[in-house]
């Protein structure tokens, strides 16, 4: 979702007026690896319009503004649990169990499957 807030690609327009609306007006909560994910994915050579370091921490900075689930050990652990138990990737799961340990009932993705609940989080497709 944060990549579809800053894209300037015409044919990702409604998805990014939808991400923006979502980050100016919903309670929110994020994990590092979202964070990590958007900075490395936004600056990629390969994207067509790639930001440069500088715009990219400072977005990554104003994103702290929101709950942030730091990465520890208890997280980690739960997070390869839940990648067993579901039968997803370790990636998906940390998601899942930093949405977790931040008291999130709602995980917007539009990665995992709408509608899906994993023990008390329930994911969302925010761009269905």
């Amino acid at each position: 979702m944060l990549l579809y807030a800053i894209s300037t690609d015409p044919s990702q327009r409604d998805k990014a007026t939808r991400a923006n609306a979502i980050l100016g007006a919903r309670d929110l909560a994020l994990s590092v690896q979202v964070l990590q994910e958007f900075y490395v994915q936004a600056t990629s050579a390969r994207r067509s319009h790639p930001l440069g370091h500088e715009q990219a921490l400072r977005l990554v900075e104003s994103f702290t503004r929101f709950p942030v689930a730091e990465l520890t050990t208890s997280l980690s652990l739960a997070a390869m649990a839940t990648c067993r138990r579901y039968v997803i990737s370790y990636w998906d799961a940390a998601i899942i169990e930093a949405s977790r340990a931040l008291g999130c009932r709602t995980l917007l993705s539009e990665d995992l499957n709408h509608g899906q609940e994993y023990d008390g989080v329930q994911v969302e497709n925010p761009f269905r």
